[in-house]
């Protein structure tokens, strides 16, 4: 009972120990690979390796903010939270590569969140705010999870997405397209047009929410017999 009870005295300790750090590691590690294992689940790049690796980083980072003036300047005369300030602007690296971009689509924001979620978590990890730490994470999965699945009920039948039209002429006027959406019942949110004048194109990007009963085929054939056109592609307009 005794070294039991000097292990718990250890964990909870404010000063920096070895027994302390490791336990916080390994408790950062944990809450990371739950929160990492979800995102892996839904397909993304950063999985369970990324988001433990992030949060053992941010708890290390926060344990080395409070070692450092404990041993060496003093708990009066040291900053501690200099070292992990600079976690909070790193971590927005990971969180823009987390996000790919292309074409008027944007995909990973979710993820890149949930990348600097994590780095919080670990930094409370190594203050020692367990608990906060591990109902922190908690909420992440309530979000990524049980939010999801509230979300598409609400939202049942539709779902946002963006049709991409390359005509071989340049384009004044698009009422055609709006009556060809109208038709269909389907709602147009906003539109963008790009020009080419030497190549005599118009790149149109209707961003639209459809039903997903929605007939792309006979959609799509209707937009073809408007103007001479070149290309129709339909994609997510964000895909998290």
């Amino acid at each position: 009972m005794e070294f039991l009870r000097d292990i718990y005295e250890a964990i909870n300790a404010i000063e920096v120990n070895t027994i302390g750090s490791i336990y916080k590691l390994l408790l950062s590690m944990l809450l990371g690979a739950v929160v990492g294992f979800e995102r892996r689940r839904k397909g993304q790049t950063a999985g369970v390796r990324t988001f433990s690796l992030i949060s053992m980083g941010a708890t290390l980072a926060m344990l080395l903010s409070i070692y450092v003036p404990q041993e060496y300047m003093g708990l009066k005369n040291g900053d501690p939270g200099r070292i992990a300030a600079q976690v909070i602007t790193g971590i927005g690296f990971l969180g823009a590569g987390a996000i790919i971009q292309m074409k008027g689509s944007v995909r990973g924001l979710t993820t890149a969140a949930g990348i600097w979620m994590v780095a919080i978590i670990g930094m409370a990890v190594g203050l020692g705010m367990y608990w906060l730490s591990v109902v922190a994470s908690g909420l992440i999965l309530f979000i990524l999870v049980l939010l999801e699945g509230i979300e598409r009920r609400v939202t049942r039948g539709a779902e946002s997405r963006i049709i991409r039209i390359r005509t071989a002429d340049i384009l004044h006027d698009i009422s055609d397209y709006r009556a060809v959406l109208r038709e269909h019942k389907i709602h147009l949110n906003n539109f963008y047009v790009d020009y080419d004048f030497d190549a005599n194109e118009t790149h149109l990007n209707l961003i639209v929410l459809v039903k997903e009963s929605t007939n792309y085929i006979d959609l799509f054939s209707q937009f073809a017999r408007l103007h001479p056109t070149k290309a129709i592609t339909l994609a997510n307009q964000i895909n998290i």
